[in-house]
């Protein structure tokens, strides 16, 4: 990574300058790892090879091949999360686990995008997803203690990390921010692509000529819903659409509707939790769905991974959350972007 200064991350004085906030990073995750630890979670450390990256359309994972001692190669995949190989452990009987996971995602490199980066992801067996949401606000507030910071920070936006998170359906942000009625457009987890395109619009969206009714749904909400979240205060995003939530529970009281959320601060998304889905035939119907939009969007597929569709079968009612623990880092220590708070950012 070349930096602003000209300077490559290991030359010395630029590492004098980037060290503060390394050091920060260190102490965050110290922190974060005992307030875990002392609430009876358990670290594990899940491999980074898997036989599926993961099987959601708009992720990319990076690819490898394995050979056996016979010589011949299997594809392998570096993994975009630690989730497939979490939950088969909360299927072998474990109840309360974290881990801090290096995860590769291709096609994404911006400010806030590093193609390796670290995530917290962490489980709660038998727990309603919403008790993730207290989780998400300590560790806002951890960071901003490890780091000395009185507000969290993103370019000219702040937020301050003591307040507790306001909560907003996804359905309530796109009618208050972008005045689109999102549920007209859902039927269950069937949607309405033209009444979508219609809204849009009627209020002067501009969208792809191609565009399917989740890729005007990212439109919407990166261009008129994200810029708004999380100023001054903290927000959990809730409820996404059924559509919207491949491995999420539908929720009880409107099956548009799903157990699924996003944290966001200073505009800037910071994690995503679910209720688990633990029907392994359900699972398998909206995984080939997502391959098939992946197959109609980039041309190519994932597998699916097998064992994990057969552990869902020995899962119990769970509910988990994968956070990026880079952004949370350098919202805690207004660094302008993501390499600053890697130890060995990868070079462009």
């Amino acid at each position: 990574m070349k930096t602003p200064q000209g300077s490559p991350w290991w030359n010395p004085e630029r590492h004098a300058e980037r060290r503060a906030l390394l050091l920060a990073r260190n102490r965050t995750q110290a922190a974060i790892r005992d307030w875990l630890t002392q609430r009876d979670f358990i670290e594990i450390d899940p491999a980074a090879l898997a036989v599926s990256p993961g099987n959601e359309a708009h992720l990319h994972g990076f690819a490898t091949d394995m050979i056996g001692n016979d010589g011949v190669s299997r594809p392998m995949y570096l993994h975009t999360s630690p989730e497939f190989a979490m939950k088969k452990l909360l299927a072998a009987g474990e109840e309360r686990i974290f881990a801090f996971s290096h995860v590769w995602r291709n096609r994404e490199r911006t400010h806030l995008h590093s193609p390796e980066f670290t995530m917290l992801e962490w489980y709660r067996s038998g727990e309603d997803y919403r008790s993730l949401f207290d989780d998400c606000a300590n560790y806002l507030r951890l960071a901003a203690q490890s780091a000395g910071a009185d507000i969290l920070r993103f370019r000219d936006r702040t937020c301050d990390p003591y307040d507790d998170p306001d909560v907003m359906s996804v359905a309530e942000a796109f009618r208050e921010y972008a005045g689109i009625d999102l549920l007209a457009t859902c039927d269950g987890a069937e949607t309405d692509a033209p009444a979508l395109r219609d809204q849009a619009q009627a209020r002067g969206i501009r969208l792809g000529g191609d565009d399917g009714w989740s890729d005007m749904l990212s439109r919407i909400l990166v261009e008129k819903v994200e810029p708004h979240l999380g100023h001054g205060r903290p927000l959990i995003l809730d409820r996404y659409p059924s559509a919207e939530a491949a491995l999420a529970r539908r929720t009880k009281d409107d099956d548009r509707e799903a157990e699924r959320f996003e944290l966001y601060a200073c505009g800037v998304e910071l994690a995503n939790g679910f209720g688990e889905l633990t029907d392994p035939i359900e699972q398998r119907r909206r995984f080939q769905l997502e391959m098939e939009e992946k197959r109609r969007v980039y041309g190519e597929t994932y597998p699916l991974d097998e064992d994990f569709l057969a552990a869902l079968a020995f899962m119990p009612a769970a509910s988990g959350c994968a956070l990026g623990f880079d952004r949370l880092v350098m919202l805690a220590t207004g660094a302008p972007r993501i390499d600053e708070v890697i130890w060995t950012p990868i070079a462009d």
